[in-house]
């Protein structure tokens, strides 16, 4: 198949998208791109220099940040200046912030400056809130994946059990439902089903499922 496309998955928090974007571009033989990890070690750095939370402070930290992701035998492995942050960047504390300081216009414009020169070959999978919308508009498949409050919250309870982290059900509802408002009315980039793109609800299907489908969509366009 030598054909090779970009599929962008946009969509809320807890949706699926980063395991679902994983496998779908194993099974096709793509390169995962994660940029919510992105955001998250971005986020990360800001917290550890105990700055405020404010463009002049976080623009600046940008110009020494170098990220890299690769791929590790039990999922993804995000660098940051070469210490290895995958743990880190998935805390409450970062979950917190991430929406904030990923609308910052310096944040945006770093992050989807390294997105595109990753992605402009094709043969990618990139999910986060604005990879249809903003990232690559025109991506030949778009994907928009969402789900209920409820079933999201269930979601990210596990994975933060996952990593000992215990976090209660009604702080995790009511985290995603802000960023929810947050990412949806941010200035900059705002979460939006892309034109184009096909929406998914995810809350009563597998993840298997869910590639499934998108898997299906992406071999019709390659034919």
């Amino acid at each position: 198949m030598d054909k090779k496309i970009i599929i962008a998955i946009d969509g809320f928090a807890g949706s699926g998208k980063s395991t679902t974007a994983r496998l779908v571009a194993k099974e096709l033989g793509y390169i995962y791109i994660d940029t919510g990890a992105m955001y998250r070690a971005v986020t990360l750095m800001w917290l550890r220099s105990g700055k405020e939370l404010s463009e002049s402070s976080i623009c600046p930290l940008l110009e020494n940040l170098k990220l890299e992701l690769l791929q590790g035998n039990e999922g993804q492995i995000v660098l940051m200046n070469g210490e290895d942050v995958s743990g880190e960047i998935r805390t409450p504390a970062v979950s917190s912030y991430v929406s904030p300081v990923s609308a910052l216009r310096c944040v945006r414009q770093k992050m989807v400056e390294q997105q595109r020169e990753i992605g402009r070959k094709g043969g990618v999978v990139m999910d986060g809130r604005d990879i249809g919308t903003h990232v690559f508009p025109d991506a030949e498949l778009k994907i928009f994946l969402n789900a209920s409050v409820e079933e999201r919250a269930r979601r990210r309870q596990k994975e933060l059990a996952e990593n000992n982290i215990v976090e209660s059900f009604e702080n995790l509802v009511k985290n995603i439902q802000e960023r929810d408002h947050y990412d949806s009315n941010r200035e900059i980039s705002p979460l939006r089903k892309a034109n184009g793109a096909v929406e998914i609800d995810t809350t009563n299907i597998t993840i298997e499922e869910q590639c499934l489908k998108i898997i299906e969509l992406a071999k019709k366009i390659l034919e």
